[in-house]
C-alpha cells in the first residue's frame, strides 16, 4: 500500500443528524472523499460538535434526516434549537461555504423537511450556499444514493474550484488504501473487563430513564406468532417486562431495541476472515462476504471497523398500553426473510433474533429503551380518532385502543387491512370483543378472500358518512404501515369522502386535507 504523507490544504467540516445511521454513513463517505483530495476533515455529529464554532469554519456540509411529522433527529436536536434563535445576527456565517444534503421519504407529507428548513435557515444566516440542497428520497427505485452519487460528483467539482489543490497535488486513486479510522487491537481476557452476557444480566432497579448507552435488559415473556402457519409471512406478537425500569410510554412511542448476532453468524465471520471467536471484540457480519469468499482473506483487520459499521438499534412502535398493562411492552413483528441474486437467502438480523428468543429462558435478556413517537393521540380523549393500519401497521393503533380503552372512551374507529381472515387476522378475538362492548368500530379489508382485491381505502370510501361525520366532529386521522402506495391512495381516499360527503371541490379537498396536516389532525407513520 503506497504511504500517504502529503498533508491537508484545506479544512472541510462535516455534520450529520441521524436517527437510524443513513446520514451517519453519508457522513462518512464524504469524509472519505474529502480525505482523498487532501481535506482536513472532521465528521461529528451536528450535537456533539460546538455550536458556537461554527462561525469560524469556512466550509461545511451537513448532513440530516428527517424523522417522524418534520422533526429533527435526536442527535441534532440542541443544534436546531440553537440554529433557529432569533438573537442570532444575520450575518452570523456569512465567511461559510455550505452543503446541505437530506435523507427523507415521499412518503410522509413533509418530506425532507428538516434539510429544507436548515438550508433556508444558514441562507438566512449569511451563509453561502455551493450547490443546491440534495433530497435523497427511500422511495425511489435506487433509494438516496440515486440523489447523494450525482450531487457529490457536483459537490467536489465546485469546492475543487473554490478550493483548489497545490500544483503537483492529485486527487488519491480510489486503488489506493486510506490509513485506517481505527486501530484494530485485541484484549487479553484479564484486561477486557466485563462480557456481553454480563452486560446483559437483569441489574439493581435504574436509577436514570434507559437510553441508548443504558439500555434496560428487558425479559421477554411471550412470543406468539400470530399468522397461521401456512401464512408465507410470520408475525409475532411479543412481549416483554419492564419492571423496575422506571419506563413510561403513551400511545404512539416506539421502543428501541439493541439486537445482537446469532452465534452462528459470528462464528462463520470469524471462519471467512481467520478471526479468533474467543477474543474480545464485537463485530456485525457483512453478508456479502459469504458470496465472494475469494475476497474476504485480502481485508486487513484495521479496516474491519470502516468497511462493518456497528450494529444499530431497531425500533418499533409499542403495541401495548402501560395504563392498561403496566410494567409490560408488546410490539407487533414481522419476521424479514427475503431473497436476493446472491447465495444464501437474507435475514433480518434484528427479527430473526427476537423471533428465536425463548421467553421460557429468564437468563435471556433483551436491551430496550423507549422514545417519543412520530404520532401524538390527541389529549382528550373525548376527541374521536380514526385509526387507518394495515399490516403491522395497526400496532400503534393496539395500543391507542387500549389506553383509550382504559379510560372508558368509546370513540375509536379502525380500518385494518390483510390478505385473508384466517391467516393474518391479527388480534381478531380482542378486536371483535371490544366491538362487542361498543369501545371499537371496525371495518376490515381481506385484499384476498375475493376475486377482486379490497383495501382499507375502499373501506374508507364505503363509510364515507361515517368518517365525514366524525371529521366534522373533530375527529383527529392516524394512518401507519407500508409505504409504498397505501399512503397515497389512502389520502386518495379522504379526498373523495371529503367532496362526497361534506361536498367539497377537488381544489378544496385537496386544501382541506393539508388543513388537517398542519394542524396535526392528519398523521402518518410509515415505513419501506
Amino acid at each position: 500500500m503506497p504511504a500517504l504523507t502529503q498533508m491537508a490544504v484545506h479544512k472541510i467540516l462535516i455534520l450529520f443528524g441521524s436517527q437510524t445511521g443513513t446520514a451517519e454513513d453519508a457522513a462518512e463517505r464524504i469524509g472519505r472523499e474529502a480525505k482523498r483530495r487532501h481535506f482536513q476533515c472532521t465528521v461529528e455529529a451536528l450535537d456533539d460538535y460546538n455550536v458556537a464554532n461554527l462561525i469560524h469554519e469556512p466550509l461545511v456540509v451537513f448532513i440530516c434526516a428527517t424523522t417522524g411529522q418534520g422533526d429533527p433527529p435526536d442527535n441534532m436536536k440542541n443544534f436546531w434549537r440553537f440554529v433557529f434563535r432569533k438573537s442570532l445576527p444575520p450575518t452570523s456565517l456569512c465567511r461559510m461555504d455550505y452543503a446541505v444534503l437530506g435523507l427523507g421519504d415521499s412518503s410522509y407529507p413533509k418530506f425532507n423537511f428538516v434539510a429544507k428548513k436548515l438550508h433556508k435557515r444558514l441562507l438566512q444566516l449569511g451563509g453561502s450556499p455551493i450547490v443546491p440542497a440534495a433530497l435523497g428520497d427511500d422511495q425511489h427505485d435506487l433509494g438516496p444514493d440515486a440523489v447523494i452519487d450525482p450531487w457529490l460528483l457536483d459537490l467536489w467539482e465546485k469546492i475543487l474550484a473554490l478550493y483548489p489543490l497545490p500544483s503537483g497535488l492529485h486527487i488519491i486513486s480510489p486503488d489506493t488504501m486510506l490509513p485506517p479510522k481505527f486501530t484494530f487491537q485485541l484484549l487479553d481476557e484479564a484486561s477486557s473487563g466485563r462480557t456481553e452476557s454480563q452486560h446483559l444480566q437483569p441489574e439493581q432497579p435504574f436509577q436514570e430513564a434507559p437510553s441508548e448507552l443504558h439500555p434496560f435488559p428487558a425479559w421477554m415473556v411471550s412470543n406468539q406468532r400470530v399468522t397461521s402457519e401456512s401464512h408465507f409471512q410470520d408475525v409475532r406478537l411479543i412481549a416483554f417486562d419492564v419492571s423496575g425500569s422506571g419506563i413510561e410510554a403513551a400511545a404512539g412511542d416506539v421502543v428501541m431495541i439493541q439486537p445482537c448476532n446469532a452465534p452462528e453468524e459470528v462464528q462463520l465471520f470469524c471462519d471467512l476472515l481467520h478471526l479468533d471467536p474467543d477474543a474480545h471484540f464485537v463485530l456485525r457480519p457483512m453478508e456479502v462476504l459469504c458470496d465472494f469468499p475469494q475476497t474476504t482473506c485480502a481485508i486487513p483487520c484495521d479496516y474491519l471497523l470502516d468497511l462493518i459499521p456497528r450494529i444499530r438499534p431497531r425500533a418499533f412502535s409499542i403495541a401495548s398500553s402501560m395504563l392498561a398493562h403496566p410494567n409490560r411492552i408488546e410490539i407487533l413483528l414481522a419476521v424479514v426473510r427475503y431473497k436476493t441474486h446472491l447465495s444464501k437467502p437474507r435475514r433480518g438480523l434484528c427479527s430473526t433474533w427476537l423471533a428465536g428468543l425463548d421467553p421460557q429462558n429468564e437468563a435471556v435478556r433483551v436491551p430496550l429503551w423507549v422514545k417519543r413517537g412520530g404520532m401524538t393521540f390527541p389529549a382528550d380523549p373525548d376527541t374521536p380518532v380514526i385509526m387507518i393500519g394495515p399490516g403491522t401497521g395497526v400496532a400503534p393503533f393496539r395500543a391507542a385502543i387500549q389506553e383509550r380503552g382504559a379510560q372508558g372512551k368509546k370513540g375509536n374507529c379502525l380500518f385494518f387491512g390483510c390478505r385473508q381472515k384466517a391467516k393474518d387476522f391479527y388480534c381478531q378475538s380482542e378486536w371483535e370483543e371490544l366491538l362487542e362492548r361498543g369501545f371499537l368500530a371496525l371495518f376490515v379489508a381481506f385484499s384476498r378472500d375475493q376475486e377482486e382485491k379490497v383495501y382499507v381505502q375502499h373501506r374508507i370510501k364505503e363509510e364515507e358518512e361515517l368518517v365525514w361525520d366524525l371529521v366534522k366532529r373533530g375527529a383527529h386521522i392516524f394512518l401507519a404501515g407500508n409505504a409504498k402506495q397505501m399512503p397515497e391512495a389512502v389520502a386518495g381516499a379522504l379526498k373523495c369522502v371529503f367532496q362526497s360527503g361534506g361536498g367539497l371541490s377537488p381544489s378544496e379537498a385537496e386544501e382541506y386535507l393539508s388543513g388537517l396536516e398542519r394542524a396535526r389532525r392528519y398523521q402518518a407513520e410509515t415505513w419501506s
